[in-house]
């Protein structure tokens, strides 16, 4: 039932989001009314809104330790993912992956993020060079955080149309999740609706071998 209440809620800003696939033009494949997240720098979690808490499970439970770390003091500098990108040279999602623990950061990255967020060098080395992403873990599927739920429904609705697409266009082949970009654009129309432009980037089709 929380669920289904934390999706009613969603109501304040019209979005879409858009796929380009390699440099084609976009196209519409979902759109839906999201409310900002709000963050708990106690569970280092977001939800919908402060009346539907995080489940006793939250989701810091399943990241690892650096998780933490970067998110308090994410939140202690009231920084946002763009600047921190800015700082690092690297797309804000790809700096989102690596606070999720869902992406490798190099010796440089932390050097930076030790600087810009006052964190010690040595710990996030020892927390972040210490080994390889387990990448998948963040949450449930099918996921149950609202936005998310969204993104998943997108991919039950149109996935057969997006393959049967891409086959006419490469040939056979799958896209890569590997080489592969994302970013995230905010864009305003000119009647003042919001509208967010997702970007997906994934090489295609197969090698032969």
């Amino acid at each position: 039932m929380a669920g289904r209440n934390n999706i009613a809620m969603l109501d304040h800003h019209h979005l879409a989001i858009y796929a380009k696939l390699s440099g084609h033009l976009p196209i519409l494949v979902r759109s839906f009314q999201a409310q900002p997240a709000v963050y708990s720098s106690q569970s280092s979690e977001f939800w919908a809104d402060p009346e539907f808490p995080p489940s006793q499970t939250t989701l810091v439970d399943r990241l690892p330790a650096a998780s933490k770390t970067l998110f308090d003091a994410k939140a202690t500098k009231c920084l946002s993912f763009e600047s921190i990108a800015q700082e690092l040279g690297r797309s804000e999602v790809a700096v989102a992956a690596l606070f999720y623990g869902q992406s490798t950061a190099s010796a440089e990255d932390v050097k930076k993020l030790s600087a810009l967020l006052g964190v010690d060098e040595g710990k996030l080395s020892a927390q972040l060079l210490g080994g390889f992403p387990d990448r998948g873990r963040a949450g449930p599927m099918p996921p149950v955080e609202p936005l998310i739920y969204r993104l998943y429904e997108i991919v039950q609705n149109y996935g057969y149309a997006y393959k049967a697409v891409m086959n006419e266009k490469f040939g056979d082949g799958i896209m890569s999740a590997i080489a592969f970009s994302t970013k995230v654009e905010k864009e305003v129309d000119e009647d003042g609706v919001t509208w967010a432009n997702i970007t997906l980037r994934g090489k295609l089709p197969f090698t032969r071998f």
